[in-house]
Formats: C-alpha cells, structure tokens, sequence
C-alpha cells in the first residue's frame, strides 16, 4: 500500500478560502477511487494549515488518484498552495480489535459483503458477549479486513468462524488467508467450524464436517482437535437472524 502523510500549507487568507471551498468535494471524490482506503484531511489550529492522512492500495491506485487530481477543479485552483508531504510504503498488521475499531468493522463488513447482515451479526455477537476473538488487520487505524470465532454449543470445544471480511480493494492480496491462519492458531485447543467455499477453505486444512446442523451440507466444514462425528452442534444465537 502507498501511505501519504503531510501538510497543505497556504500562504495567506486567500488561498485558505480557496482550500475551503474546494477541499470539502475533492475529500468526497477521493474516497469514492475505488483504490482509496483512506482519505482524511483536518484544519489545523492554524486555519492556513490542513494535516493530511491518505491511504492507497497500491502504487497504481496512487497514480490514479494523482491524475484525477491534477485535472480536477481542486488541482486547478490550488497550484499555489504548498505541499509538505511524506509518501511511504505500508503493510498492514492484524492486532485484537479495540473498541474504537467497532464502526471501521461495521462499514467494512458491509462494503465486503455487499449488504448488512453479516455487520448485524457481528454487532448482535458482540452485544451477546459472544466475540470469542475478533482480529483486525490495519494500518495506521484504517481497518482493511475482520475476522470473528463465536463459541459453538457442542460436544468437543468449537467455536465458528464467521464472518470474514476483507476490504474490496485489498482482496486477493492474503490478508484474508492471514486472518484465518492467526485465528486458527489462536485457538489450537478449539475445533473451528465454519460454513463456505471449500475450495477456499481446504487450504487451511478444513474438511467436510459430519455433524448435525441446520448448515449440515457441502458448505459446513471444520478443522482442530476433539471432531465427534455426526454430533450436533449450535451455532451462537445472533446466528439465527440469518435464517
């Protein structure tokens, strides 16, 4: 990823009014590039400076981002206006999830998925006390993927593992594969069950499950220690407002 932090530095009143009315729909446009994943600019105590943080998937993404700037009305207007900037490269991180981080999963998990159940279901566990273990994976406080394990009602120690959730722009890139490794090694002691593509899956050494659900089929697998088969098994409560 491409990391910028820095300053916009204006030299008087006039292109503070400038930045002030131009910035408000350069902000909103930037964070609609599909390559952006962070996007925030702030007025210093000092109103001629703006701190500025931006996050990229990608160099192309960056170079997007430049381009579209540069013919802008923002990049026409602001020419005068100095920039001090500092461009690095990033990787992301995977830490426990903090309570501040509850929103960024949230809006995340929607943007994976596409709709809002599985942000509810995430929500709904949490609020049940049942985040067993919820990791991130971030950088500099933007969250870019979520995992979650739920205690499972079963004869052997289980917990489920769902969902998982990985920022659109940074798919295929293993940070999914990266979370579900960290979990599983998180809990050696646990079987975990989950239900999804085996063919994703069977990298991490799941397999078919042979017990009794309302998810049994080719979907539900499982992988760890202590697997009674053709148990049943129950999913945590907030499970059910899937259907």
């Amino acid at each position: 990823m491409i990391a910028l932090t820095g300053r916009l530095i204006c030299a008087d009143a006039a292109q503070m009014m400038t930045a002030l009315a131009h910035l408000p729909d350069h902000t909103t446009l930037s964070r609609a590039e599909p390559g952006n994943l962070r996007f925030d600019l702030t007025q210093d105590e000092d109103p001629l400076i703006w701190q500025l943080t931006e996050l990229f998937a990608d160099a192309d993404a960056f170079a997007a981002h430049q381009a579209r700037s540069r013919d802008s009305a923002w990049g026409q207007a602001s020419t005068e206006i100095k920039r001090d900037f500092t461009k690095t490269e990033a990787m992301p991180h995977l830490r426990p999830e903090s309570t501040a981080d509850h929103a960024a999963i949230h809006a995340l998990t929607v943007a994976a998925f596409g709709q809002t159940d599985e942000a509810d279901l995430v929500d709904a566990l949490r609020r049940a006390g049942d985040l067993d273990l919820s990791l991130v994976a971030s950088q500099g406080g933007t969250v870019l993927g979520h995992i979650a394990l739920s205690p499972i009602d079963a004869p052997f120690p289980a917990l489920g593992l769902a969902p998982l959730s990985v920022h659109p722009a940074m798919q295929h890139r293993g940070i999914g594969a990266a979370l579900v490794t960290a979990a599983i090694a998180a809990r050696p002691d646990h079987a975990i069950i989950l239900l999804g593509d085996p063919a994703y899956y069977a990298r991490f050494g799941f397999q078919p499950a042979d017990l009794q659900s309302p998810y049994a089929g080719p979907y539900l697998q499982a992988t760890g220690p202590g697997i009674t088969k053709g148990a049943g098994i129950t999913f945590a409560p907030a499970f059910a407002s899937l259907g």
